[in-house]
């Protein structure tokens, strides 16, 4: 059975692929849009330092030769000016204050005993600096100038905040607007689908309403097109079937009166086969034969007729089903020629229907299974069964799902001299008695009809009841009727 699919999983799927979608590209945006911001801004300050740490270095070259107090006096003057910086003679750092003297990186200072003007990005206790450096010119002296970029670091933390909250709108507006173009989108495929659902329900004047030239409108619009062509074929082969079911009930009704007359002369003529000379002797047998078929064949009709018509009713009364098969297998002469195993049970079902089956089934195994024919009588934790099995040549597996069709026949397998009615009569009279018969057959190893039947006797006195495994199973055998 197809797994159903709900109309709201199928939205709520659109919906997030909306949500996912806008969430990738916005955020794809806004982290391309902060990269490019904190690169151009931190180019920007180091571009700015290294002007200015060459501007200064020529200031600085003024004081050259150092010595203690120009060292001294050049850091107090740079300063005074807001420049920190770092200065580094014979291997030892001299802070211009000691608040901005992070320890210098061993690149970084490599670098600039090279005579390089380097730079380097470094963390002083919490704070984000930048280091530039290089050689006072004239001098073996290091000068490295420390500029703060708190200020940069804390606007691209405001810039960052801003794009993620951004960020989150738009995944909460994309979410809204999702779900409601996923609404309006799949409004008309879920009433397609009520209206898909109604007619297979039966209710064949569905129609979907035509709204617009979208694709929607002409699958609407196709959807009509197709329930109206729909709706005109059953309605025909509604008339074509009750047609054929008048034709039958009256053919079996003009029949019956000039098949009376028949059945009466057939049984006169029986009556004097042993006063009638050879020659004649074997065609007023075959004669006899004949009649003897066409009354069957009108009986079935009749029978069918009935079922359509609806006039069948059930008469429940007790039936023990081992004398009622025994009396059906001593009234056909068969009772030599099937084995019987089971034991005793008794149903509150119709005796005549009973009889109906277990005749149609038996004699439709000895037609065609030969004198290898079982019957069993018995009962599981869910219902009785009546089990069938012949030793005949097999039904091909194409042909059994049609065996309980009407006027069916299995050629070449099960081919034979019935009408093809008595196994769809078996069916008809199972299902009136709450019923069911299931067929397996296998080529070469014979076939076996089951007649399974609800239980609704009590069992008979020393008989045990198999306890059901569940709760589950408990309810399912009082549904069934078992008790």
């Amino acid at each position: 059975m197809p797994r159903r699919i709900h109309p709201s999983r199928l939205r709520r799927r659109l919906a997030i692929a909306f949500v996912v979608v806008a969430g990738i590209s916005a955020g794809a945006l806004a982290l391309g849009s902060f990269l490019l911001v904190r690169q151009a801004r931190l180019a920007e300050s180091r571009d700015r330092a290294k002007n200015e740490t060459r501007f200064d270095l020529l200031l600085a070259q003024r004081s050259v030769p150092l010595d203690e107090p120009k060292s001294q006096e050049l850091l107090t003057t740079f300063e005074k000016t807001d420049l920190h910086v770092i200065l580094v003679r014979a291997d030892v750092g001299t802070p211009s204050n000691t608040s901005f003297d992070p320890p210098i990186p061993d690149d970084l200072s490599s670098l600039v005993q090279q005579g390089n003007l380097a730079y380097e990005r470094v963390d002083g206790g919490g704070r984000h600096l930048l280091l530039v450096g290089a050689r006072i010119p004239g001098s073996t002296d290091e000068l490295y100038f420390v500029f703060s970029e708190d200020r940069i670091y804390g606007e691209l933390t405001q810039l960052r905040n801003v794009l993620l909250v951004g960020w989150v709108v738009v995944l909460l507006l994309a979410g809204v607007v999702g779900r409601s173009l996923a609404k309006r989108t799949l409004d008309p495929v879920a009433r397609a689908t009520m209206a898909a659902r109604s007619m297979a329900e039966g209710l064949l004047a569905t129609r979907l309403p035509v709204e617009g030239q979208d694709e929607f409108g002409m699958w609407a619009s196709s959807f009509n097109e197709m329930a109206e062509a729909l709706e005109a074929k059953i309605t025909a082969l509604s008339d074509a079937q009750a047609r054929e079911r008048r034709f039958t009930s009256d053919v079996a009704h003009e029949l019956r009166t000039p098949l009376t007359a028949l059945v009466g002369e057939a049984s006169i003529l029986r009556e004097h086969l042993d006063r009638m000379p050879p020659e004649s002797r074997r065609p007023a047998e075959l004669l006899i034969q004949d009649v003897t078929r066409l009354r069957r064949l009108v009986d079935e009709l009749m029978e069918i007729s009935r079922f359509d018509a609806g006039r069948e009713t059930v008469q429940e009364e007790p039936v023990e089903v081992l004398p009622l098969l025994g009396a059906v297998l001593r009234a056909r002469g068969w009772d030599g020629r099937v084995a019987v195993d089971g034991h005793g049970l008794v149903l509150a079902t119709d005796r005549r229907r009973l009889e109906r089956i277990l005749a149609n089934l038996v004699g439709n195994a000895l037609e065609h299974g030969g004198r290898q024919v079982r019957v069993t009588v018995g009962r599981d934790r869910h219902a009785a069964f009546v089990e069938v099995n012949d030793a005949g040549p097999g039904i091909p597996r194409e042909h059994l799902p049609h065996l309980f069709e009407r006027f069916y026949k299995a050629d070449p397998s099960r081919a034979g001299t019935g009408s093809g009615l008595g196994l769809a009569i078996a069916m008809e009279n199972a299902r009136l008695l709450g019923g069911d018969i299931e067929v397996r057959s296998e080529l070469g190893q014979g076939s076996q009809f089951r007649l399974i039947l609800p239980v609704t006797e009590p069992l008979h006195a020393g008989e045990g009841v198999v306890a059901p495994d569940s709760d589950h199973e408990a309810t399912d055998l009082r549904e069934r009727g078992i008790r």
